[in-house]
């Protein structure tokens, strides 16, 4: 395998990239100053192991820069990549990373790009299961879905499952809702983010108190029928909201 100046990975599980690593930089190929950038969500402690590896091998420098944004993103060219990397390889970088999204942000040392990303996606995931409720609390007391969510937009309780991504069909549009909970971000994607998040916020010695309960309703949601392989919102289906 001839490998140029810079790598670019994405993979599903941080074992998969201390897989692909692990071949690559076993290879017998020349030593040499490359950057690798790693755009998978894993674990902060996984990528800084597999940064160390690189260093070890002399085989250049292995940064992360996890993306924000989903399918509709990647299609359109409008990604946000959180990057974890030196300050002087920035200037570097971030014009390749320009090529698939609109925005690069540089958070700090290497793993402080999936820092963020685990912490963000911590908010999103309780915040969607929060709106799920919230909207189904409001509809069974009698309130028109699009009404409370106009409300909860102005309001306080003003979020993006609520804004963007609401899980009642027929109050955004293009919402997977209005899809059957088709495409968007699937639910095992948002499980195991939780869960490395956990895992990280643990390392850390974070204490989060709602976490675990969490990820017990998207673990179990993932298993029933209606739900598998939906969109994350579906937890509305879940817990019995009224489509």
């Amino acid at each position: 395998m001839l490998l140029k100046d810079t790598v670019i990975t994405v993979l599903p599980e941080p074992s998969h990239v201390k897989g692909v690593y692990s071949e690559m930089l076993g290879a017998k190929i020349p030593q040499k100053s490359r950057v690798y950038i790693d755009s998978s969500t894993i674990d902060p402690s996984s990528s800084r192991e597999v940064a160390q590896w690189v260093a070890d091998a002399n085989q250049g420098q292995f940064v992360d820069a996890p993306m924000s944004g989903g399918v509709v993103g990647a299609t359109a060219g409008t990604l946000t990549f959180m990057l974890g990397s030196p300050e002087e390889l920035v200037p570097k970088i971030e014009p390749i990373l320009l090529r698939m999204g609109k925005r690069v942000l540089h958070c700090g040392v290497q793993g402080t790009g999936l820092s963020a990303k685990l912490a963000n996606n911590y908010l999103l995931a309780i915040n969607n299961i929060a709106t799920a409720e919230a909207m189904n609390l409001g509809i069974r007391w009698g309130l028109e879905p699009k009404t409370l969510a106009n409300i909860i937009n102005v309001s306080t309780g003003r979020c993006w499952p609520s804004e963007v991504n609401n899980p009642v069909k027929g109050v955004v549009e293009t919402a997977p809702a209005a899809r059957d909970y088709a495409g968007g971000f699937g639910i095992s994607l948002m499980k195991k983010d939780l869960k490395l998040a956990i895992v990280a916020a643990e390392e850390a010695h974070a204490k989060l108190e709602l976490g675990a309960r969490a990820r017990e309703v998207y673990e179990e949601a993932e298993k029933a029928e209606s739900c598998k392989g939906r969109d994350f919102s579906v937890v509305y289906r879940f817990i019995g909201g009224k489509e």
